[in-house]
């Protein structure tokens, strides 16, 4: 149902990094609320990732993470093509590329370009998909709530690929989405909304985000509802530990698999 004449008004931003997951977030709410502006960071290089990542875990993880993109997640994503065109044309998700006329492009969200930028549009609420980590200065530097979705049940799985960590350790019970406020830690912000998916046996690895993004609109569009009207209401984090999880490697993927 669109609230765009209600919310006429009111002005929403959408902070995020390139991708379909972004098109399909935009479109979604840009139906439901007519949104003001997008602002699209430039991805941080795969050199740069690498090395990071490298850093965090050593290169030992880090290779075993490339073997498993290579050999497992490219090949399944490829063969995942019909099945993915199939969900989104069964939920009607709308991919196309975002209008240039209310896109704007900063190097990073951390920039003073994107803290400008964000000052001068004065949004009501920020929703992100998709950035890097940003920056407690740019979460403070307007006065309005930002708000993700994440495809994970927080804080159990924070960080990536959280509905597959949650089958791997035999945890359908936590295998979903989260709609949070974002602080500047990792997935760390209070939880707005949270719902499961529940894969069937045409899913793998390369469709889970895809079913969490279809399970996740409805909350984050509820979401944004809420924080135009003042009424965002927070819900207790699910018990158990706060673990934050990284791109799984190559053997630890056959491993999950066998076992």
């Amino acid at each position: 149902m669109s609230d765009i004449r209600e919310f006429a008004d009111k002005k929403i931003v959408v902070l995020a990094g390139p991708g379909e997951s972004t098109n399909i977030l935009f479109h979604a709410l840009d139906a439901a609320f007519a949104v003001h502006r997008i602002i699209v960071e430039t991805p941080v290089s795969q050199q740069q990732l690498l090395k990071r990542r490298a850093e965090k875990l050593g290169w030992a993880t880090v290779a075993g993470q490339i073997a498993f993109k290579l050999l497992v997640a490219g090949p399944l994503g490829r063969k995942s093509q019909p099945r993915l065109r199939a969900l989104r044309q069964e939920h009607g998700l709308n991919d196309k590329v975002l209008p240039a006329n209310r896109t704007l492009h900063v190097d990073s969200v951390n920039s003073s370009a994107c803290i400008a930028a964000l000052q001068e549009l004065q949004p009501d609420v920020v929703v992100v998909n998709g950035t890097r980590i940003i920056a407690k200065r740019v979460l403070t530097s307007i006065p309005c709530p930002f708000i993700n979705t994440h495809a994970g049940i927080t804080p159990r799985y924070r960080g990536v690929h959280g509905g597959y960590w949650a089958l791997a350790n035999d945890d359908a019970a936590h295998c979903g989405v989260s709609v949070h406020l974002v602080d500047a830690g990792i997935d760390t912000g209070g939880i707005i909304s949270q719902a499961l998916i529940h894969p069937t046996a045409a899913d793998n690895f390369a469709t889970y985000p895809l079913l969490q993004l279809i399970a996740g609109l409805p909350l984050l569009l509820d979401a944004v509802r809420a924080a135009l009207t003042g009424t965002i209401q927070l819900r207790p984090s699910p018990a158990g530990e706060s673990r934050l999880w990284s791109h799984p490697t190559l053997a630890q993927y056959l491993k999950n698999s066998v076992r």
